[in-house]
């Protein structure tokens, strides 16, 4: 056991749930800081107790995002104002990540303005995961530790000992995701080509690809609104599917989610737990990456390899 004595992990109000699972797994108190709200809508954030010369790590998911945002750059600001050592941001969930280009005019790219924000509270490091587009690693100029769910999402479909596996993308843009998958559980492959009419709602889907007999598991990096699963598993069934699970890394599950997956023909979706759920839902079952992340900041301090947490 390596000493830990000079990291302390602190927490953003919204993900104290997996900050302090994470400062369990590596038998550290999580760190005391104060949050002060005024009338205005303003806040201040502080930290309680000395971090000079300490590696300092900031548990914070950006979701819901602006609030989220704003309390992970000023506790980056207030760290590095009292001396911290490193200051590593620990973002479970990367808000903002799936405005990662230009896709219609005059838009902005909110997941770089994200990065610059980040860059200029002056933060050393990042550690994330499942980013919603790779590419954004290189939004940054300092280093990016991008984590795979799978690492925990995968054993447990392979303990579900499925027969006749097939993985499924819900959309063209998963594909590379889902063939990763496929490639790895030796399966077969299956594509649904959807188009929008507007955002978060799905006008129409086609499947591409053999599901008859088979037990299909949908996997995607995040869950929204649910729609697009939901018409997925919808279809997967009237094909002759025997079964169909959805695995993603991030429950955002926003507006009727959770409606939508308890009376979708899902048999069962599968998060890890990067975002708190707000409800409950018989469906829907969560694995903790809590250790993963406490095994990383350990191998990250400790300057050991990282990727055994890149299994696909």
């Amino acid at each position: 056991m390596s000493d830990l004595s000079e990291v302390k992990i602190f927490s953003g109000e919204n993900s104290k749930y997996i900050a302090e699972k994470i400062a369990k797994s590596l038998n550290l108190d999580l760190g005391q800081k104060t949050l002060l709200h005024f009338s205005d809508g303003e806040f201040a954030t502080s930290y309680d107790e000395t971090v000079r010369g300490d590696h300092v790590f900031i548990v914070q998911s950006t979701f819901p995002p602006s609030d989220n945002l704003m309390e992970l750059l000023m506790m980056i600001d207030a760290a590095k104002r009292a001396s911290a050592y490193k200051v590593v941001a620990v973002i479970p969930y990367f808000g903002f990540a799936r405005q990662d280009r230009k896709d219609r005019p005059r838009v902005a790219i909110g997941a770089k303005l994200v990065a610059n924000l980040l860059c200029a509270a002056g933060v050393d490091r990042i550690m994330t995961m499942d980013l919603h587009a790779d590419q954004i690693q290189g939004f940054f100029d300092i280093p990016v530790d991008h984590l795979y769910g799978s690492t925990v999402l995968a054993p447990y479909i392979r303990s579900l000992k499925l027969e006749n596996l097939a993985i499924a993308s819900p959309d063209i843009g998963g594909s590379k995701r889902a063939n990763s998958w496929a490639k790895f559980f030796d399966s077969g492959l299956v594509i649904c080509h959807k188009t929008r009419e507007r955002p978060n709602e799905v006008a129409d889907m086609k499947v591409i690809g053999d599901v008859e007999g088979k037990n299909v598991v949908i996997v995607d990096d995040m869950i929204d609104t649910a729609g697009t699963i939901c018409k997925a598993s919808s279809i997967l069934k009237e094909k002759g599917a025997l079964s169909v699970r959805a695995v993603a890394t991030h429950a955002v599950l926003s507006g009727k989610a959770y409606e939508n997956i308890e009376k979708s023909a899902l048999d069962e979706v599968i998060f890890t737990d990067s975002i708190p759920l707000h409800q409950e839902c018989s469906k829907i079952k969560v694995i903790s990456v809590a250790d993963m992340f406490a095994e990383t900041i350990r191998n990250v301090v400790e300057h050991r390899s990282i990727s055994d947490h890149f299994i696909m």
